[in-house]
């Protein structure tokens, strides 16, 4: 974790030493913190006006007119608090402790991705490698670090019962134990916002609350009334819905015609029931060809089909969308395709099959429709 920073209230552009006694009053974290504005406490934060803002970046804004209080680098920053959430949500942690998880984050770096901090702190949390927290290439990669900081969290005994600011300090062991207390504000209508955004996550409360099958205002459901699916089979009872697009249609039942073939990374997904490995589905070949079964041409890997199409919010997904997960936002290392019902189809990895899959399984990064 970061060591002593700067007094709550007062930003620095650079690091500064105290003559003497050598010690970093503001650590790398904190010089990304620019904004004169910032203030000592954000009290009074507009819960609406931010889900309004984070809702705009989420459906793919540039930021430019976008407005949060307490975020100056919004374009950047609501991705990172959104896979904190979806981080949280996948993991079944409680609506307290994906607060906490913000807050921490807002506090370390700002919502940023740093790859430098006090030591050799680093990441949306400033965790240290020589601190057991993982190799860098590891804490670098958000959703990584985000679990990470939860299963420290849930190995806090109490922690449901501190302070915002005890059980991040519990985790952190930060040099400003009581500086997370300024973020709860802003961390809990990030939360309530971003949430919002993830089929049946609108209530959030992880362990606990209701698992009944659940629907958003657009019939996403979560997949939990399928039950336990067996690998590279079809749930009994789905249907692909009848209101989905045609080419949809066909793409997700060219997919679904290929469950149960091994996964193959670099596979080309043009013969996945044949004796060449290489004709068998990586992840985004599995998109790319069904949909060149339904006419609509995609780009071959999954950091090329998140630019695909048009951004849309988990919360409004379509059967057809792409769903994306592991790594980051704008570098997601696994794509899915949705399927309705709460269901997605996907090549996972290596020795897996093509499989469909409970939405509630995937902490999803990004969405994009491509009709």
């Amino acid at each position: 974790m970061k060591g002593p920073a700067a007094g709550i209230g007062v930003v620095f552009l650079s690091p500064i030493l105290i003559a003497g006694i050598g010690m970093m009053l503001a650590s790398s974290a904190d010089a990304v913190q620019s904004s004169s504005s910032f203030t000592s406490c954000l009290s009074d934060i507009d819960s609406d006006k931010v889900a309004e803002q984070v809702t705009k970046i989420l459906d793919g804004a540039s930021g430019k007119d976008v407005h949060v209080e307490g975020l100056d680098l919004p374009a950047e920053q609501v991705p990172n608090a959104q896979t904190i959430v979806a981080a949280g949500l996948s993991l079944d942690v409680p609506k307290k402790g994906q607060i906490i998880a913000l807050a921490t984050a807002m506090q370390e770096s700002r919502l940023r991705n740093l790859a430098y901090g006090d030591r050799d702190s680093l990441g949306l949390f400033q965790q240290r490698p020589s601190q057991g927290w993982g190799s860098a290439e590891q804490i670098r990669d958000p959703t990584y670090a985000s679990e990470q900081f939860y299963k420290h969290l849930l190995k806090v005994s109490g922690w449901q019962q501190m302070t915002v600011t005890q059980a991040a300090q519990a985790v952190q062991k930060s040099g400003l134990p009581d500086a997370y207390a300024q973020w709860e504000q802003l961390a809990t209508a990030l939360q309530a916002a971003i949430a919002k955004t993830f089929p049946g996550g609108g209530d959030a409360g992880g362990k606990g609350a209701d698992k009944e099958p659940s629907t958003s205002a657009t019939g996403c459901a979560d997949g939990f009334g399928f039950g336990r699916i067996p690998e590279g089979s079809v749930p009994k009872g789905y249907a692909i819905p009848k209101d989905a697009d045609p080419k949809a249609r066909k793409a997700i039942a060219w997919a679904m015609q290929q469950l149960g073939t091994l996964y193959q990374w670099g596979g080309s997904c043009t013969n996945a029931h044949g004796p060449d490995p290489m004709g068998r589905c990586d992840c985004s070949s599995l998109m790319q060809q069904a949909y060149a079964h339904a006419g609509v041409t995609l780009t071959r890997t999954t950091y090329t089909q998140v630019h695909e199409g048009k951004a849309v919010p988990p919360a409004h997904l379509k059967p057809g969308d792409l769903i994306f997960s592991r790594g980051s936002a704008t570098r997601p290392e696994h794509v899915g395709m949705y399927m309705g019902e709460g269901l997605v189809i996907e090549a996972p990895r290596t020795t897996k099959p093509v499989r469909i899959t409970p939405i509630k399984d995937w902490t999803i990064l990004a969405a994009r429709r491509v009709l």
